[in-house]
């Protein structure tokens, strides 16, 4: 017994000494605020203050001078971020985390992003260029200067390599693939025309839906509701009981769609003729936040608002005079191109000028703990070749990212910008990630438009693979600047982007094809029309909106299907039939009710599709079926067809079908909350904000110095207030040009990487509470000087004269 005692006691002292030694190296690499300090390049001294919450204003006489000042802050707040960015673009993830991320580098290794970075930086124009080069200058500086590494370099064993001006165009590209370089619905999409019905496709995968009809004046001259197909679906339904694994391998609960919110509204509707911006990007939550925010005053410019660490170019802020944000177009940039081989010789494919060999390149990819592993990849004249065939013909990626032409920091220029119509021709004409932009200026204006290369398809609309080897169908190059459509101050007073689709069918070039669902938009333009007199808060308050009229339809569903009678049959239903009469309509932490709804939505899904999609599985192993699955879903069970019960054998109608999809929904929240009743379990119980950082679990108990608290969150996937599956607003921001004073801005976690610094996650609890920060950086509390390293030269030359004078004046004395 007291052997083993003493084996306890050694154990946590040894866990307390590991956990001991790393607090001891995390203090020691806390980033200084204060000083001066030595940066190369600098032309002038550059002052760079922080606030109460750490969020520098750099003031500098030229852009070079205030962008290599970025550099060095950045690098100083979120080093280790930065370097994780751009291995994680690159395919160098295992190089210092291990063999787990082996096979993630290999799949990145196949873009071949380190190769784009290079010929991107190559062909960039001298200003966009010049700026880099200044960044990277004063990210190196702090390398050089730095006494110790950030915690998670010590902790993983590895000093930061120098930063080069292609590894901000890799963390653009790592950018870039988050927001459109998804395979998934292509291959979806195929693998469904190759194995169903035409008219069967058609009505499962519709080109809008109701809210998105309604907000476009209902003139999209789109299909909302292709006609069921009966006869169709009911040759393709399969009993229920030849299904394996039904719950989780055909219908997925993807995240696309959750993207984000902007709207802007004309000074027609503010409290005095000003026009606001609001915008949310919804991205996943991680340790540090996606996002550094920054106040910049060069060249009579004051530009403020946030960047990704690593790139210099204020994504979504202000210069005074104009307002920017931006959400995900969720378009078409990328097609599979079904390679035809050479039956003769497999390294040979099909072009339309004939035969032509694969190119190929060999890799290294370093492990770190494990040999170096060797990783072949083939290139095509369309762009490589995916590591996953599709229906088993090999496939090549056509990708807008890939195309150093398409690619550039064109939204630099955003800096100069005095009006709307300024911005418009700035956004239009520059390269990077496809977004919708909602702008805003200091004369009353609003507007809306794309930026990023939208390619012109030739022969097909790029929803499905083909072939494009007899040069029938491709890319035949970009929509020019002057046909990417705008629309400036429309009759509303306001303009909306939610993800939604913004276009009708008439515009002649394929932007996208599975667009968000439009209900946020929807609920936003909703809000907005009855609103007047409008400040700033009051458009916070309503990107916190967690109303949800979506999920009314499935909570009316749900009552409908408890009867009395169902009640009387099943008493251990009266608790759910509660809880549905509970919801009050949002989803809030406390909310009640709405977690079954919630689970029940998913398990209708799961079950009404699971028979009619098998032979897709059949086809490909790796299908799911996934996007807006409400539109067709609604449709079946407005309707019930009684030839189109999903599961006959079970279910002799479709009143008993829905009953059981109450009952596995209970039946399934109860084994994952056994201690509360169903009809107390609040959204909050299912809902949380976990947010991690990447080393969480690198030492036992670092998790509760790294994470951020998980607690119970509002929001959900069909709010303004976006908050699902780890996904949610990466940062709120509300302001208007001229009256930078009185926006508004906040996000998670803090400014600093660093979990021993102040920063760290001061601004989270008026993230998760939905508190206002002020959008401008506040009062200085410290003060760090930039100095020329020729000024610190002459300072050096200065001191050793004034001490060689004094030497010499005490030899004389004595």
């Amino acid at each position: 017994m007291k052997r083993a005692l003493c084996s306890v006691i050694i154990v946590c002292l040894i866990l307390a000494a590991g956990l001991g030694y790393v607090v001891v190296i995390i203090r020691a690499s806390l980033p200084v605020l204060e000083g001066k300090v030595t940066v190369t390049g600098l032309q002038r001294p550059v002052t760079v203050t922080s606030d109460a919450y750490g969020i520098p204003t750099i003031a500098a006489d030229s852009r070079a001078d205030a962008t290599r000042a970025l550099g060095y802050v950045t690098a100083r707040d979120r080093l280790f971020q930065m370097d994780l960015l751009r291995r994680a673009s690159a395919g160098r993830l295992a190089e210092v985390l291990g063999e787990t991320m082996r096979e993630t580098d290999v799949k990145q290794r196949t873009f071949g992003f380190s190769e784009t970075a290079r010929a991107i930086a190559a062909r960039l124009p001298q200003d966009q260029g010049e700026v880099l080069e200044a960044f990277t200058e004063g990210v190196n500086d702090y390398l050089t200067q730095m006494k110790t590494s950030p915690f998670e370099f010590l902790l993983l064993g590895y000093e930061p390599e120098r930063w080069k001006v292609e590894d901000s165009l890799l963390i653009l590209l790592g950018i870039f693939q988050m927001l459109s370089g998804v395979e998934e619905e292509e291959r979806m999409r195929t693998v469904m025309e190759q194995t169903l019905p035409s008219e069967v496709v058609s009505f499962l995968v519709p080109e809008t839906d109701s809210y998105t009809e309604a907000l476009l004046n209902k003139k999209s001259h789109l299909s909302v509701h292709s006609p069921i197909p009966v006869q169709a679906l009911t040759a393709l339904r399969r009993p229920i009981d030849q299904i394996q694994d039904r719950r989780t391998t055909r219908v997925r609960f993807g995240r696309s769609g959750l993207g984000s919110n902007g709207w802007a509204v004309h000074g027609a509707k503010t409290v005095d003729g000003r026009a606001v911006l609001a915008n949310d990007m919804h991205l996943d939550m991680a340790v540090p936040n996606i996002w550094y925010r920054v106040q910049l005053r060069y060249e009579q410019i004051e530009l403020t608002g946030v960047v990704v660490p690593g790139i210099p170019v204020v994504v979504a802020g202000t210069n005074g005079h104009v307002a920017w944000g931006v959400t995900n177009v969720e378009g078409d940039f990328l097609d599979l191109v079904r390679l035809e081989l050479n039956p003769a010789d497999s390294n040979e494919y099909r072009t339309p000028g004939g035969w032509k060999r694969f190119a190929s390149r060999r890799e290294i990819i370093k492990v770190k703990d494990a040999p170096d592993f060797a990783a072949e990849f083939k290139e095509t004249i369309w762009g490589p070749v995916s590591q996953h065939s599709l229906l088993e013909n090999p496939v090549a990626v056509r990708w807008t990212a890939l195309d150093p032409e398409a690619v550039d920091l064109g939204q630099l220029a955003m800096d100069r910008v005095r009006s709307v119509r300024e911005a418009i021709t700035v956004m239009n004409r520059a390269g990077g990630p496809a977004n919708n932009v909602i702008l805003a200026d200091s004369d009353g204006h609003i507007a809306w438009t794309y930026t990023g290369k939208i390619p012109m398809r030739r022969g097909f609309d790029g929803s499905v693979s083909a072939s494009w080897a007899d040069g029938r169908i491709g890319w035949t190059g970009y929509v020019s600047p002057d046909a990417i459509p705008k629309v400036f101050d429309p009759q509303s007073g306001f303009v909306v982007s939610a993800n939604q689709r913004m276009l009708d069918g008439s515009y002649p070039y394929v932007v996208g094809h599975s667009f968000a669902n439009g209900y946020r938009a929807f609920r936003i333009a909703q809000r907005l029309e009855t609103m007047t007199q409008i400040q700033e808060r009051d458009l916070l308050d309503l990107q916190l909106d967690s109303t949800s009229q979506f999920y009314e339809f499935y909570r009316l569903l749900a009552q409908e299907s408890l009867t009395d009678d169902v009640i009387q049959r099943r008493p251990y239903l009266a608790k759910a039939r509660h809880a549905f009469e509970a919801w009050n309509g949002k989803a809030d932490a406390d909310s009640r009710g709405f977690a079954l709804i919630h689970r029940f939505r998913q398990m209708l899904a799961r079950s009404v599709f699971a028979p009619y999609l098998s032979s897709c599985r059949d086809r490909d192993a790796e299908f799911s079926y996934d996007g807006d699955l409400d539109t067709p879903l609604r449709h079946l069970l407005t309707t019930k067809i009684a030839e189109l019960n999903p599961d006959p054998n079970h279910f002799a109608s479709w009143s008993e079908f829905l009953v059981n999809a109450v009952v596995q929904s209970v039946r399934e929240l109860e084994a994952e909350h056994p201690s509360v009743r169903v009809d107390e379990l609040t959204w909050g119980h299912l809902n949380r904000v976990r947010i991690e950082h990447p080393l969480a679990g690198v030492v036992p108990g670092l998790n509760y110095i790294l994470n951020m608290p998980d607690e119970p969150a509002s929001g959900c996937g069909q709010c303004v207030r976006v908050m699902q599956d780890g996904l949610g607003a990466s940062q709120r921001l509300v302001v208007s040009p001229a009256h930078q004073d009185e926006g508004i801005l906040h996000m998670p976690g803090g400014q600093s990487g660093h979990p021993f610094s102040p920063h760290y996650q001061d601004q989270h609890h008026h993230w998760n509470n939905g508190t206002p920060l002020p959008f401008l950086a506040g009062i200085p509390v410290h003060t760090l000087i930039l100095v020329p390293h020729s000024q610190t030269t002459q300072m050096v030359a200065g001191q050793k004269r004034i001490s060689g004078e004094h030497q010499l004046h005490q030899e004389e004395k004595r």
